[in-house]
């Protein structure tokens, strides 16, 4: 319905029947995966997916490599494929196979998951994958989605906190050395990204050419709709912002500033409703992780809950204007064919794990 009213003013039809196609066919992966198991298929598999993943985010860079004019080169198109491919979208899915099961492989093999040896390994893996985007397609908002999965899963795992006090400590060095030295930062687009959530107006008098013009256009846009719906919204199909003609009014309107459309025809009602519902599907995978026959599996079923955590987060904090704008989807919401498959994808994988979920009298006992 939100992709619909947001992209009337375009006057194509071609966005419905993508997305559903595209929904078909996340069904249809969301059935496969979850009559896998996934554990045997990660353990007998392990070196094929880390080749996929390397793989299948460097294609990037072939002629298949598709830059939209925002700097990233993040798609892919393939003849045939009535949509392009994001890889480092579907990646998450099978980054998150390979993380879980070296974290219980570490577990398994009687080694501390906290000590220097395995933080390294893990750690390592993860920065690899988060250079390997950065650098391939220059999506450091995707990056950061892995680095969140990661967190997830190595909480979930029981890693000591002191290695996130670390975490925290390097992160508020790197940004005071950003400050200290804003000069030779300055001309970097995302850097400017950055500045303009401290200082939105610095932002709207940026003058530096970009796909909105002004670095805090987009932004400034998405808080305006999501303003104006107030309480219960301006109607369906009814939003100023949403359904003028000017691309520039309202940005991205139908991927990254969805929950934008949501705010201005359905109101703060309706902002609540589908936060309820995205909600209740993370905290129905935290469900089923705590039910899980497995560590693997539950740090498999965490790795998904704090995917979609992250990009439920950050693309509504961009939409508020309180996170730098970083090209991450509203899962479930946002059109896409690649977010849609690799979230039924996902889904699929802990509805497997749901299925052999340890029975009720074993669990008792496994807690003694």
């Amino acid at each position: 319905m939100l992709i619909y009213s947001a992209t009337r003013y375009t006057g194509s039809t071609r966005f419905l029947p993508v997305q559903s196609i595209a929904i078909l066919l996340g069904v249809v992966v969301y059935i496969l995966m979850s009559s896998v198991d996934v554990e045997l298929f990660t353990e007998r598999s392990w070196k094929f997916l880390l080749a996929f993943n390397m793989g299948f985010v460097l294609l990037t860079r072939t002629p298949l490599g598709v830059d939209h004019n925002t700097g990233n080169r993040s798609w892919l198109s393939i003849p045939g494929i009535p949509f392009e491919i994001q890889p480092a979208e579907i990646v998450k899915v099978t980054f998150i196979l390979l993380l879980a099961w070296q974290f219980s492989h570490i577990q398994a093999r009687g080694q501390d998951i906290s000590s220097v040896p395995s933080v390294i390994m893990t750690a390592g893996h993860t920065m690899m994958m988060f250079a390997l985007i950065a650098v391939a397609s220059g999506d450091f908002g995707m990056g950061l989605t892995y680095l969140f999965i990661y967190a997830a899963v190595s909480w979930s795992a029981g890693m000591k906190k002191r290695w996130y006090l670390l975490a925290i400590l390097a992160f508020a060095a790197l940004v005071l050395v950003i400050v200290l030295f804003w000069d030779k930062f300055s001309s970097i687009y995302f850097f400017r990204r950055i500045k303009v959530v401290i200082d939105h107006v610095a932002g709207n008098q940026d003058t530096v050419y970009d796909q909105t013009m002004k670095t805090g256009w987009q932004q400034t846009k998405s808080i305006t709709a999501i303003g104006s719906g107030q309480l219960t919204g301006m109607g369906y199909r009814n939003g100023s912002l949403t359904q003028s003609a000017y691309a520039s009014n309202l940005p991205a309107r139908y991927n990254d500033e969805i929950f934008a459309v949501c705010g201005e025809e359905f109101g703060f009602v309706g902002c609540v409703l589908l936060l309820l519902l995205l909600g209740g599907l993370i905290l129905r995978c935290i469900w089923v992780a705590r039910r899980a026959c497995s560590p693997q599996s539950a740090y498999l079923v965490m790795g998904y809950a704090g995917m979609l955590l992250a990009q439920v987060g950050v693309n509504i904090a961009m939409c508020l204007y309180i996170f730098p704008v970083v090209g991450l989807t509203l899962p479930f919401v946002s059109y896409g064919g690649s977010s849609i498959i690799t979230m039924y994808a996902a889904m699929g994988i802990v509805s497997s794990v749901k299925m052999r979920s340890l029975p009720s009298w074993l669990r008792d006992r496994s807690k003694l």
